[in-house]
């Protein structure tokens, strides 16, 4: 039976939307699979030489190899894990991703440098879905050009990832703790963009729900995610427009709506930071306004804030420290071209707003989330630290895949040649090769402490911090009189660094020149009364040379500072032991060892005082005890 003219028009009209339909899944269904396989994967190849690195004497020794209170995930150790504010710093989340690393690999840093990574390359992963929604949201006729989306998405992505800025987390392991962070960062925003905009059937209060929870867990693993909400603020006005760029309008009803909702991130946001500003000062970690002024302050802030765009820009000469300089003259010419560069920028996004929002919206999006990282609350020595740029930069990947994706869709309509285009990708490809190669080369500066340590030499000479360190490095392999020689350099730039006094006296007595070393950490003790450790070295080397009384006063002055020190107590036990008080010798062993149970000296020392006092029982359980602690401790089968 033939159908009418009409009849084949209305069949032809029903039929050719489900075959373009079914064509254009059939040609796009590749990149949706294979791109958000090939990022982590890339990323995982660009960054795998963390893998060959170890630990570094860049306060990995105080997280993990000298800290036994991470190493597990029983009651007590989460009991530390959520009440410490050890090493200055709030991340109960993170300390527990290190409890399960030391729970698997033990004190193998391959295994710590897996996990850092893994977290990485899932981070680049939960990037990409938010740059394609993000892109969606701001440019809704690319849903007509999926393949297009999805390669600029996939871009902006492997731009963030691949970056030499994003090395420092990853190759550090006392970094571990941003990648943490990053993980419920990167989810905060995606739950958030469904709540806010719900794909049908979806309900947008549970995805709501999820980024109020996934906020919260992302500042209890680093609190420097704290502005999250002032910046999803910022994309509420754009690209998500649910309010208008003048603020006096957000007394309105849709409005208000819009701002309730984030209560509940404020009320996580504003306890936490209160804590993390008093995780620092407990340690004495936030400089005071009579310690360094508002003026160095402002000029750090400002060169904070042009310093991450221009080593986004031009990613090299990247060091693991940017020290402070000393003298801090904020008048310099760094921090006054900072200053000039910020207000420029700022004015020329205003200006150019109401053609490019974009602009202006990724600015004030970096500005504040790197809002904590600036110096206006000044803590240790860095005037900047790569690590900084993991949350604050990701508006500047999605400038870019905006802008490629721009250059997609004149390619779909005709308006872009065949070679402009092709050329086009072919230098966004050199780019992300280039940045890889980058971070390639930038991984291995975190070989080891000494290549570390001289690349910040190489490049900043005055690095007062770099001349401790490396001088640390050289000291413990025999070298002391280099190791000296960079100590004296570093009192020679900082004359106030107590810890390189403290470190140049522990190698005098050492080298053999008790004297000199006795009168340089008197000079660290004076420098600052309130350390425990200038107390603990210069009551071992009174100790050593036999002014006793003295070094047992020093070592009560440690324990009063920090009576959490298991070497301190370990180091009192033994003078007092060779004093002849042998019972307050073993009191003292015993709550060293109740702080740190897993020490073999320990047990192996107060083995010997039992012995020594004829309680063989004793002595036999203690030196057991040390050879369950370190089974190649052969002093204690000696003994036993």
């Amino acid at each position: 039976m033939r159908s009418s003219p009409a009849q084949a028009r209305r069949t032809n009209q029903g039929a050719a939307p489900r075959f373009q339909s079914a064509a254009r899944s059939a040609a796009f269904s590749w990149p949706a699979i294979i791109l958000p396989v090939a990022i982590p994967v890339v990323t995982f190849l660009a960054f795998s030489p963390v893998l060959q690195n170890g630990f570094v004497n860049w306060d990995d020794e105080a997280v993990l190899l000298n800290n036994p209170h991470y190493r597990g995930l029983s009651l007590t150790h989460l009991r530390w894990m959520f009440t410490t504010f050890h090493m200055s710093v709030y991340r109960p989340i993170a300390w527990m991703t290190m409890g399960v690393d030391y729970l698997i690999w033990g004190m193998d840093p391959f295994g710590y440098h897996l996990t850092s990574l893994l977290f990485h390359c899932v981070n680049a992963l939960l990037f990409y879905f938010v740059a394609l929604r993000l892109l969606r949201i701001a440019i809704p006729s690319a849903t007509d050009c999926a393949t297009g989306l999805r390669a600029a998405a996939a871009f902006a992505a492997l731009l963030f990832a691949l970056h030499p800025l994003r090395v420092e987390p990853v190759a550090w392991e006392s970094g571990e703790d941003n990648l943490v962070a990053g993980f419920f960062f990167m989810l905060t925003l995606i739950f958030y963009l469904r709540g806010v905009v719900p794909n049908l059937g979806s309900s947008g209060s549970i995805w709501m729900a999820g980024a109020w929870l996934s906020y919260g867990l992302s500042i209890i693993s680093k609190a420097l995610t704290v502005p999250l909400p002032l910046a999803l603020l910022v994309l509420d006005v754009y690209p998500l427009k649910r309010l208008k760029s003048n603020p006096k309008s957000w007394i309105e009803a849709g409005a208000r709506r819009v701002l309730l909702e984030k209560i509940p991130f404020f009320l996580v946001a504003i306890p936490v930071a209160i804590i993390a500003v008093l995780a620092k000062q407990s340690t004495g970690g936030v400089a005071t306004p009579t310690q360094i002024g508002w003026a160095p302050r402002v000029m750090q802030s400002f060169y904070g804030v042009a310093f991450y765009v221009w080593k986004t820009l031009a990613p090299w000469d990247l060091s693991p420290l940017y020290e402070r300089p000393l003298p801090f003259d904020p008048w310099a010419s760094p921090f006054l071209f900072s200053a000039v560069i910020v207000f420029g920028l700022t004015l020329t996004f205003i200006l150019v707003r109401h053609v490019w929002p974009a602009g202006l919206v990724s600015w004030v999006f970096y500005v504040v989330v790197l809002l904590p990282s600036l110096g206006v609350i000044t803590y240790g020595p860095q005037l900047v630290g790569d690590r900084y740029s993991y949350f604050s930069c990701l508006a500047w990947p999605v400038l870019a895949g905006v802008a490629l994706l721009q250059i997609w869709k004149l390619r779909v309509v005709q308006r872009l040649n065949a070679p402009v285009f092709f050329a086009s990708i072919a230098v966004a490809c050199t780019v992300l090769v280039g940045l890889g190669a980058l971070s390639w080369n930038q991984t291995q500066v975190w070989h080891d402490s000494e290549t570390m340590w001289l690349r910040v030499l190489n490049l900043d000479p005055r690095s007062s911090i770099a001349h401790n360190n490396y001088g640390l490095i050289l000291g413990k392999r025999g070298a002391l009189d280099e190791g000296i020689a960079h100590l004296r350099k570093a009192v020679e730039i900082d004359p106030a660094f107590n810890t390189a006094f403290v470190n140049l006296g522990d190698f005098l007595a050492q080298r053999g020149s008790p004297r000199e070393a006795i009168s340089t950490l008197r000079h660290a003790v004076e420098l600052d009364p309130n350390d425990a450790n200038s107390h603990n070295t210069l009551g071992n080397v009174l100790a050593e040379n036999g002014v006793v009384d003295e070094a047992i006063q020093h070592f009560h002055k440690a324990l009063a500072i920090d009576p959490r020190s298991a070497v301190t107590r370990y180091n009192l036990a033994r003078v007092l032991a060779k004093s002849g008080s042998v019972a307050a010798a073993i009191a003292e062993y015993r709550k060293a060892l109740e702080i740190d149970p897993g020490d073999a000296d320990i047990h192996n020392n107060l083995g010997l005082l039992f012995q020594s006092q004829g309680d063989l029982e004793q002595a036999v359980a203690e030196f057991r005890q040390a050879l369950r602690a370190n089974d190649k401790y052969t002093k204690a089968y000696f003994n036993l």
